[in-house]
C-alpha cells in the first residue's frame, strides 16, 4: 500500500502541475499578478498561503468572475485535480448555492460590493511555479477552502479542507438538495445509537456552539476555543455599517447558542480529544464512526481517499478516534459534532439560520498546509 500511495501522490501532483500550467498560460499580463504568487519557501508568501477563509470575504487570488469562459474551464480543471468526483460535485454545488442564498436573503446582502452573494467570487491562487520542487495552490470563496501543497513531485497535503452549505437544505422540484446530507445524517445516526452512558461520554455540551471551533487558524492547538465572526475576515470593512452587520450576526448566533465564555471552554479543542472513543462503541457504532471519517477523507483524490479507507479499516486505529456531540439530536435543530484522533480533526456545525446553514471542515493536526513536510524540506536545504 505505501508504494501505491506514493505513486498516487506523484500522479496527483503531475495532474495538478499540468492543469495549473495550462491555466496560468491562458492568463493575461493583468491577470497573472493576482493568480501567481511567490513560492511557499519565501516567508511573506508562506504567510499569505496560511491565510485561509470560509466567510464571504476576499480570499486572495484571481476570481472566477474575472476570467473568460476558457480560463474558467481551465481553473475548474485544476480544482477537480484536488478532489474526488463526489468532492468536486459537492464543491461546485456549494458555489451554485450562492444564487439560492441571494434570493433567500431578498437580494439585499452586498458586503460592500456590487453583488454580495456571487458564484463568481471564488478565488484561485498558485504559490510558486507548477513543477517546482515546492509549490502550492488554493481555491476558496464563501463556504469553500481547498489547500494543496506539492513537495518533490508529490502531493503532500490537502488540508485544511472546508465545505459549507447555506442553505443546508433547499427544496427542488420533486426533491430536496442537501450537499452535506451524508456527513450530517451519519453523525446523527451514530449519536442516536448511543446508550445513556455512551451519550454522557460523547456529549460536549447540551447546546450547540454557533460555529466550528478551530475557525480559520493556520494551526490547531490544545485549548483553542471558537473564533468569533469578526476575526474570520480579511481585514476590516471601510464601511462601518458592514462592521456592525458582522457584529450583529455574531451576536445573534451567540445568543442563539446561549454560550458564555465558560461554555466555550467546555467545548474547546483538546489534545488528547474529548468525546467517546471508538473502543467504547459496539460493532454497528464503529461502522458508523468509520464511515463518518471517510466521508470527509473521501473528499480527496481517490488514491488518497482509498489510503484513508485502508488506514481506518484497522480496529486499533479506530479505537483512538473520538466522537463528540453538542446540541439536539433531532433533525432540524442546532447541533455540532467533532471527530478527532491523533492526526485528523473533523468539525461540523449546523446552527445558524434556524439550523439551515452548515459548516464542515477536515484538518490534519500534524500536517495542515503540509507544514511538517515543508519544515523537513527547509532543514534538508539548510544542511546541504
Amino acid at each position: 500500500m505505501p508504494d501505491a500511495l506514493a505513486a498516487g501522490r506523484e500522479k496527483a501532483a503531475a495532474a495538478m502541475a499540468h492543469a495549473a500550467t495550462a491555466w496560468l498560460n491562458s492568463l493575461s499580463e493583468d491577470q497573472l499578478p493576482l493568480a501567481a504568487y511567490d513560492s511557499p519557501l519565501h516567508p511573506y508568501a508562506e504567510a499569505e498561503r496560511l491565510r485561509w477563509f470560509y466567510t464571504p470575504t476576499e480570499h486572495g487570488g484571481l476570481a472566477v468572475r474575472d476570467q473568460n469562459a476558457r480560463q474558467q474551464s481551465l481553473a475548474m480543471r485544476l480544482v477537480a485535480t484536488g478532489l474526488s468526483i463526489p468532492g468536486y460535485a459537492t464543491v461546485t454545488t456549494v458555489m451554485g448555492l450562492e444564487n439560492v442564498l441571494d434570493q433567500l436573503e431578498g437580494w439585499r446582502v452586498h458586503w460592500g460590493r456590487q453583488r454580495g452573494r456571487d458564484p463568481g467570487l471564488y478565488w484561485l491562487r498558485i504559490f510558486g511555479r507548477p513543477g517546482d520542487r515546492v509549490w502550492a495552490w488554493r481555491f476558496g470563496g464563501h463556504h469553500i477552502s481547498l489547500n494543496n501543497l506539492v513537495v518533490a513531485g508529490r502531493l503532500v497535503s490537502t488540508t485544511p479542507c472546508f465545505i459549507g452549505a447555506d442553505p443546508a437544505t433547499t427544496e427542488l422540484i420533486g426533491g430536496t438538495l442537501r450537499p452535506l446530507q451524508g456527513p450530517e445524517e451519519t453523525a446523527r445516526q451514530l449519536v442516536r445509537s448511543l446508550d445513556p452512558g455512551q451519550l454522557q461520554s460523547a456529549l460536549l455540551h447540551p447546546s450547540a456552539v454557533s460555529d466550528i471551533v478551530s475557525g480559520n487558524r493556520p494551526r490547531v492547538e490544545h485549548g483553542d476555543t471558537m473564533m468569533h465572526m469578526q476575526d474570520l475576515w480579511r481585514g476590516q470593512f471601510a464601511d462601518p455599517e458592514l462592521d456592525r452587520l458582522v457584529n450583529d450576526i455574531d451576536r445573534r448566533a451567540e445568543a442563539g447558542s446561549g454560550y458564555t465564555e465558560n461554555d466555550h471552554a467546555r467545548v474547546a479543542i483538546t489534545i488528547p480529544p474529548k468525546g467517546i472513543s471508538g473502543r467504547d462503541l459496539n460493532n454497528e457504532q464503529r461502522h458508523l464512526l468509520r464511515r463518518l471519517v471517510t466521508l470527509y477523507t473521501g473528499r480527496a483524490p481517490e488514491f488518497l481517499a482509498d489510503a484513508y479507507d485502508t488506514h481506518y479499516a484497522s480496529d486499533t486505529v479506530l479505537d483512538a478516534v473520538h466522537f463528540g456531540w453538542a446540541g439536539s439530536t433531532d433533525a432540524g435543530e442546532p447541533h455540532y459534532y467533532r471527530v478527532q484522533d491523533p492526526r485528523v480533526l473533523i468539525e461540523y456545525d449546523n446552527t445558524q439560520r434556524y439550523a439551515n446553514h452548515a459548516h464542515s471542515v477536515w484538518r490534519d493536526l500534524t500536517s495542515d498546509f503540509g507544514l511538517d513536510v515543508l519544515a523537513e524540506h527547509r532543514a534538508h536545504i539548510a544542511h546541504e
